[in-house]
């Protein structure tokens, strides 16, 4: 299976990162609180405020990426080596968009977004 599938099962699985930060750091999150899991996450502040949102804007950005990494495999018109370092990228921005989220560094968070969006057209671009 090539390397960029493996990059779309782990960009499937990275939104669960942030939602695990925002629920079971700092303590709150509970059998109580798991009846209405969004109303708890939504009274949140600080980083585990910033992780959840993370969480939301990946949910989002996922499947754009998913359709480009196995578009790029179907039109068979890229090298499959690009392809797989164009998803490495993308992961590698999706984490560090993670840190610097809950690190609350703003400028660095909005830079490494645009630097993902920019790999997910990168990667239709080499199959055009």
């Amino acid at each position: 299976m090539p390397i960029a599938f493996w990059c779309v099962l782990i960009a499937i699985f990275l939104p669960y990162v942030g939602t695990s930060i925002a629920k079971f750091t700092g303590g709150g999150f509970g059998p109580r609180q798991n009846h209405d899991p969004r109303t708890f996450l939504a009274t949140l502040e600080g980083y585990r405020k910033r992780a959840n949102a993370f969480q939301m804007n990946s949910f989002e950005v996922t499947p754009a990426f998913a359709a480009a990494a196995i578009i790029a495999y179907v039109v068979n018109n890229a090298e499959p080596a690009t392809i797989d370092r164009l998803a490495i990228a993308w992961v590698t921005s999706r984490l560090l968009y993670l840190i610097f989220y809950i690190a609350d560094l703003a400028l660095l968070r909005s830079l490494v977004w645009f630097a993902g969006m920019a790999l997910i057209i990168a990667i239709f671009v080499v199959s055009a």
